[in-house]
């Protein structure tokens, strides 16, 4: 049996899950959320309360960087992940980074575009960050540092040729494209939770009671509206917004995927407030959306399958750590130790008093020493003399075997890629002449599409922005002002008119309407009173100029 503590870190929370492998099974065995102030003591306390002293710590990444090179698919391990480097290289030094400030890794998938190519989804990271982590996590036993967007994958039960979407809506948005059960693509969107929790945070001044509001609060679908009362659901106003937004770029990339989408999952802190999928469902009516529940977790636990939810990230960074999930994308550079075989990792300590001897090395070499109190100076060196030398026997005697079954190999393939590489030239300088003749059409092709999706993309923004604009306009409506007409006058402008007994009721409309960017552009005719009743005309543009 082995185990995994998955911690997903951000700013003012962690979430935790201790994940237990017994053979092809998996358990949860703690899990929960917990707002900090001094993350280091946050840890410790975590893994006291979970117990996991000497197991395995997996946490997220952050600030990674996505980057996508393609290559040709015949090429050697060695060949591609030359030419990886010389295309990561090419870029820092288009966009001016420094290559050697940067830590970097990759997963290969096909491309379903060309069969004859391989896609590369090559992830980087400051080293900066990297050792930061490794210090918040210091006294602990660091196994993984894994990008949360390719691990959150490790919890879904991806179908043959199906197609679906991961939108983890945590700090940061990310979503991760999956393609016949191979994680495709991954978009980072700036909206998100945080977001979110610093606008109830402004007004509660507590990122733990935000939380709360968050999970107790309810979005009501279009056919729901008139269910909504004043007491409840008070702090959509600062939720809303941001939904829409994180809404809008999914629809931008479902629209620009290669491949039709068939499920959408939605997971992270916002997955958390109620109905969220119910909102999906109204922008995507033709896919499926639904919260994502980790595989594994039957429906018939005693826990609410909710409180799973509410720690996926963790519980997929955990599972990345017991060995599932994508290889080699693990930012923890292993140690001495931990490339050393199980006997001989050594158990380096101070020696008690009492005790007639110290183990030094396990399983095939038991050598002891009969001292007592600390270890010298000198034994410490002779210690790691020792051990040096054997390992570099070792490792130099298991290198040069390597090395010469290697050589074989790559003349073996260096022929092979030869002959492919001459038959493909061959074959381009045919479909050359043919590309040229059709460039032409393609770019009258290409432009008639671009036409229509501007039409279409802004026939959209102006469908959606005025049901939020409405929705705004009823929660922010002063009680003893009267809407006589609402109208769609030209493009964006709207034309309101309004009546009301109190000149200062008006007033507070046109300056909510101004404060909270229901309109841009915002004008007022001016007032009449006719029969103790004042009337009035408000105008403004849905976007500004």
């Amino acid at each position: 049996m082995s185990s995994c503590l998955g911690l997903y870190i951000e700013e003012n929370l962690i979430k935790y899950a201790k994940v237990t492998k017994d053979r092809d099974n998996l358990k949860v065995e703690a899990f929960g959320v917990k707002f900090y102030d001094d993350i280091n003591e946050s840890i410790k306390q975590i893994v006291s309360e979970t117990f996991s002293y000497k197991t395995p710590i997996s946490t997220n990444l952050s600030n990674e960087t996505y980057n996508y090179f393609y290559l040709f698919n015949l090429l050697s391990k060695n060949d591609i992940k030359k030419s990886i480097d010389t295309e990561f290289d090419s870029l820092c030094y288009e966009k001016g980074t420094n290559r050697n400030a940067l830590e970097a890794r990759y997963a290969l998938v096909p491309d379903i575009n060309n069969k004859e190519k391989i896609k590369v989804i090559h992830i980087s990271s400051n080293k900066i960050d990297i050792n930061r982590k490794m210090q918040e996590l210091e006294g602990t036993v660091i196994g993984n540092i894994t990008p949360l967007p390719m691990a959150i994958a490790d919890i879904v039960a991806a179908k043959e040729k199906e197609n679906s979407i991961i939108v983890n809506i945590e700090n940061k948005t990310t979503v991760t494209t999956i393609m016949d059960q191979k994680i495709y693509n991954v978009e980072k969107i700036e909206a998100g939770a945080d977001e979110i929790l610093s606008n109830i945070n402004q007004k509660e001044n507590s990122y733990n009671k935000s939380y709360e509001i968050c999970k107790n609060t309810t979005i009501y679908t279009m056919d729901a509206k008139d269910l909504i009362q004043e007491d409840e659901n008070l702090y959509l106003e600062d939720i809303m917004p941001t939904l829409y937004n994180i809404v809008q770029s999914v629809k931008e990339i479902i629209e620009n995927s290669v491949n039709k989408i068939n499920k959408i999952y939605i997971t992270g802190t916002g997955a958390i407030i109620n109905n969220i999928d119910l909102y999906f469902q109204e922008y995507f009516p033709d896919i499926k959306c639904e919260i994502l529940k980790p595989y594994f977790i039957p429906e018939t636990v005693k826990i609410n399958i909710k409180d799973y939810i509410e720690v996926n990230s963790a519980i997929a960074l955990g599972m990345q750590g017991l060995g599932y999930g994508v290889k080699n994308i693990n930012f923890k550079k292993p140690t001495l130790s931990d490339k050393l075989p199980a006997w001989m990792k050594i158990e380096i300590g101070n020696k008690k008093e009492g005790k007639e001897s110290k183990s030094l090395l396990k399983g095939k070499f038991n050598l002891s020493f009969d001292l007592k109190g600390e270890f010298d100076n000198t034994e410490k060196w002779l210690l790691r003399c020792g051990i040096g030398i054997l390992s570099f026997l070792i490792i130099y005697s298991g290198f040069a075997m390597f090395l010469k079954s290697q050589t074989n190999k790559k003349l073996e393939e260096m022929n092979e890629v030869r002959e492919h590489t001459l038959k493909q030239i061959a074959l381009l300088e045919q479909d050359t002449q043919s590309v040229n003749s059709k460039t032409t059409r393609y770019n009258e092709i290409l432009k008639n599409l671009q036409d229509y999706k501007n039409e279409t993309t802004e026939n959209r923004k102006i469908k959606d922005s005025i049901p939020n604009f409405l929705t705004a306009l009823m929660h922010g409506m002063p009680r003893g002002v009267t809407i006589t007409s609402i109208t769609n006058t030209t493009g964006y402008n709207i034309k309101i008119e309004a009546q009301a007994k109190e000149y200062s009721e008006l007033g507070y409309l046109i300056g909510n309407i101004k404060t909270t960017n229901m309109l841009y552009n915002v004008t007022s005719s001016e007032s009449i009173k006719q029969n103790e009743i004042i009337k009035i005309v408000i105008e403004g543009t849905l976007f500004p100029e």
